[in-house]
């Protein structure tokens, strides 16, 4: 008889394969990944965070072709691009927006982690990786916020490294260190085009590629908070899951021609969105004699420089207030000599707040504030994940963090006032309530029967 010959491209998948996993990688986490039926407009942001990537990537590597790493000539280079190179205006733009729309897309990606409790069991190790993500993330954008040289990224960067002077004993060597310098310079300059471009990216994407691994050995959470591999058919296959190719990818694309249609309008039509995207003292060169009359850095960084800004020698006294306050409330926790330990190591915190200068403690706080993310797995006591089957104390309680968290946003942005500095600080005390106090009003809030199937 005669062989049935083959098309090409499956003996040369054949081929592949033989050679490395394709088609079983593909099956593992695209194919044959079955994720939960139920999921909704929130589920958007994780696919849309690694389409930005791919965008910031790719918009990075061009620019780096024109792009000059030098105090003297970095500025004139981005006017090369924006002005001379053909379609730089465009590149640069995506890249800049594409800065914005990661933390856009980020931020929405973490609150919807929030309301539906994808930190709690088993899923604890997928949030400290995407903690770690965000963290490189802020890093990635602060070092690449100087290359511009214009006057809001030196003033920014030199505000931003001159808090590690603040750090008792190390604090000044600490800073000489990040710059590479004794100020801002050409060395400053050089060193974070350096982690911007190679370091940072490749550790990005490594938590990435871990961040999704973790996710797909474990399995996706959804809205009703149900673990969908507790119920298998007999063929094995979760009776509420659904296969993520063809189904996801496909609802995945409405995420993405929604996300271009903001995206390129953005690009088109407002790049600088009012000096919120790119500063408008982004367009002058850097002076090092010549300080803007108001810095402050990119909105997305706004929250946290707010919870700096609000931390004053007179706001010392709330905190200590708030740390004996916390230390009474959760006594009872405590067992053997943690009921003596704490309360001794708490008087001495209260004694180092008075001793030592607000603006450590400042910066002690603004990193606590993104940190304290970390510790959610952990701080929410409640029976159940999604915050449709909780009570009243939970939704109330993440209202207010969230207009706690855009207001601290919007204040970072204002130059600082008596007024908004008390605004900030009322704000600070809501942001750090809702983490702080999360053992106690998750466990005592009612909450509803969780279904045992996932519901439409």
């Amino acid at each position: 008889m005669k062989a049935v010959s083959r098309p090409w491209y499956a003996a040369s998948l054949e081929w592949v394969d033989a050679r490395f996993p394709l088609t079983k990688m593909w099956d593992e986490h695209l194919a044959k990944y079955y994720a939960p039926k139920n999921f909704n407009f929130w589920y958007y942001f994780g696919s849309l965070a690694l389409l930005v990537l791919v965008i910031q990537i790719g918009t990075g590597i061009w620019l780096t072709m024109n792009y000059k790493p030098d105090a003297e000539r970095a500025f004139e280079s981005v006017e090369y691009i924006m002005r001379d190179v053909e379609w730089g205006w465009f590149i640069r733009y995506m890249h800049s927006t594409g800065a914005s729309a990661f933390f856009v897309v980020i931020y929405l990606h973490m609150f919807r982690g929030m309301i539906y409790g994808s930190y709690k069991t088993p899923r604890e190790l997928i949030w400290l990786i995407g903690m770690l993500i965000y963290l490189t993330l802020m890093g990635e954008a602060f070092f690449g916020y100087l290359l511009p040289w214009g006057q809001m990224s030196f003033w920014g960067a030199k505000v931003i490294v001159s808090l590690f002077g603040a750090i008792p004993v190390i604090g000044e060597w600490l800073s000489t260190l990040v710059r590479g310098d004794f100020g801002i310079s050409d060395v400053t300059l050089n060193r974070f085009f350096a982690l911007h471009v190679v370091a940072m990216p490749l550790i990005l994407c490594a938590l990435v590629v871990v961040h999704i691994l973790a996710l797909h050995e474990v399995g996706s959470n959804n809205p009703d908070g149900v673990e969908i591999k507790k119920k298998k058919g007999p063929d094995g296959v979760p009776l509420d899951g659904i296969p993520f190719h063809p189904y996801y990818t496909v609802k995945d694309i409405v995420g993405v021609a929604g996300f271009f249609i903001v995206y390129f309008g953005i690009i088109f039509f407002a790049p600088e969105v009012g000096g919120y995207f790119i500063e408008h003292n982004n367009f002058i060169p850097a002076d090092p004699f010549k300080t803007p009359s108001h810095i402050a850095p990119v909105w997305y960084f706004t929250p946290y420089y707010s919870v700096l800004r609000a931390t004053t020698s007179e706001f010392m006294w709330v905190v200590a207030i708030g740390t004996v306050l916390l230390v009474l409330l959760y006594w009872k926790e405590f067992k053997g000599a943690w009921r003596l330990v704490v309360p001794i190591a708490a008087l001495a915190l209260v004694g180092g707040y008075f001793t030592i200068d607000a603006k450590f403690w400042g910066v002690v706080l603004m990193g606590l504030s993104v940190l304290i993310f970390c510790a959610l797995p952990w701080l929410d006591r409640s029976q159940v994940k999604s915050i449709r089957y909780r009570g009243p104390l939970t939704r109330i309680a993440l209202a207010v963090f969230v207009v706690s968290f855009l207001v601290l946003g919007y204040l970072g942005t204002k130059t600082p006032t008596v007024a908004l500095t008390r605004a900030a600080q009322v704000c600070t005390v809501l942001y750090f309530a809702y983490f702080l106090l999360m053992p106690i009003y998750s466990r005592i809030d009612t909450t509803k029967p969780v279904p045992e199937r996932v519901t439409h």
